[in-house]
Formats: C-alpha cells, sequence, structure tokens
C-alpha cells in the first residue's frame, strides 16, 4: 500500500511539473492568457486521472464520484433535450436582441461605459444567463464537462480568427465537434465517455495553435524586428 501510494504521488508530482514547464511557453506561443492556459490544462489532467481510475481493479467503489463529476451523457432523456432546445432557442434570442452590447462589455468594459451602456445590467445578464446553462447542463454532463467545453472551443475558435462575431460562431461548432469525437473515442477505446470528449477538446484546442494565423504572424513580426534591433 505505501509503495502504490509513493509511485501515485511521484506521478502527480511528475504531471504537475510538466503542467508548470508548458505553462509560459504555452502562453507566449498562443498569446492567450496564463488562467486560459491553466483552463485548458486542467480538464486533460483531470480527464487522465479519472481514466486511470476507472482502469483500477476497485474502479466500481467510485462510480458514484465520476457520474457527479463527469455527469451521465448518455442517460439524457428527450426531456433533458427540449430543455436544452428551449434554452438554447432563448439564448440566440437574447444573443441577437442585445449582441452589440454584450461584445463591447466583453472587449473593453470601461470604454463601453463611456459610450453608455449600462454595462453592470448586462455584466450581470451575462453572469446569470451562464449560471442558468451550468445548472441545467449540471446533472447531464458534469461539473468539469461543463467547464471543459465552455473554456476550449472558445480558446481554440480565438485562436483561429480575428473576428469576434465569427468566433461565437465556430466556438460551438469545435465544441460539437469535440463532442461527436469525443463519443467516438469512447466506442473505440472503451473509455469514459466524459474524459474522452476532455481529450478530444483538448487535442482541438492544441491543433487550433499549431495552426493558428495569429501565432505565424507573431513569427513573421518577430522575424522582421530581429534585423531591425541588430542595425
Amino acid at each position: 500500500m505505501s509503495h502504490a501510494a509513493f509511485a501515485g504521488a511521484a506521478l502527480g508530482l511528475l504531471f504537475a511539473v510538466i503542467a508548470a514547464m508548458i505553462l509560459g511557453p504555452l502562453s507566449e506561443v498562443s498569446r492567450l492568457d496564463a488562467d486560459t492556459i491553466i483552463g485548458a490544462i486542467f480538464p486533460l489532467m483531470m480527464a487522465l486521472g479519472l481514466i486511470f481510475l476507472s482502469l483500477a481493479p476497485s474502479a466500481g467503489v467510485g462510480n458514484g464520484a465520476l457520474s457527479l463529476l463527469w455527469g451521465s451523457v448518455l442517460g439524457i432523456t428527450m426531456g433533458d433535450v427540449a430543455n436544452l432546445g428551449i434554452l438554447a432557442v432563448a439564448l440566440i434570442i437574447v444573443l441577437v436582441a442585445f449582441g452589440k452590447e454584450f461584445l463591447a462589455i466583453l472587449l473593453d468594459r470601461k470604454l463601453a461605459a463611456a459610450s453608455g451602456i449600462n454595462t453592470r445590467v448586462y455584466y450581470y445578464l451575462i453572469l446569470f444567463l451562464t449560471a442558468i446553462v451550468v445548472a441545467l447542463s449540471l446533472q447531464i454532463t458534469g461539473g468539469l464537462l461543463i467547464y471543459t467545453l465552455m473554456i476550449l472551443p472558445a480558446s481554440a475558435a480565438y485562436q483561429l480568427l480575428y473576428d469576434i462575431k465569427k468566433v461565437f460562431l465556430l466556438a460551438p461548432v469545435l465544441g460539437a465537434s469535440s463532442a461527436l469525437l469525443g463519443f467516438l473515442l469512447s466506442l473505440l477505446a472503451d473509455l469514459p465517455i466524459g474524459s474522452s470528449i476532455a481529450i478530444m477538446a483538448t487535442g482541438v484546442f492544441l491543433a487550433s495553435i499549431a495552426i493558428s494565423p495569429k501565432r505565424r504572424r507573431t513569427r513573421l513580426e518577430g522575424n522582421r524586428a530581429a534585423p531591425n534591433q541588430s542595425q
């Protein structure tokens, strides 16, 4: 037991060191805040940890905890689908009605206030709508998977596009694609479906960094600046 505990602690320390080592460089390459990078690393590590737990001989003991973390995606009912559909339609209506105000607040809250927008009202509305989405989805997808799908698809879309309006359109597409790929991974490899979706979402995010036009632009600007500095 003591040897097993020591091995688990060493593996956890290794994951922590790896995460710390890639946080800074990945933040510079992707031009994202460190908080966003942490948000990308966290669900991947949790997904791997839960996969390791599910493969252990005593995995059945923790099935209740796993369901709380990752929900029960395969147990969704038509009532759940109807509720999510109604919520999606309501959110689209709100976004169409107040899209300009939301964009102004997200881009620069102080500038939005200076232009006459009641930033507090719209900011609280964003929080309220987010809370409704999380509360309605919690029992279906679980807390960690909600966190994963809220952070990673939007971050991936931001890597690929400059127009924030297009980011709003691409992010849910990437989220749905990650979910479908996660389903396939779960079926093919016989892995927990929530963890599989999180891994695929992380893969989509890392792929977006690799092909990001913003990254190439930053590299070109750096190459152009180097000769000027040498002169």
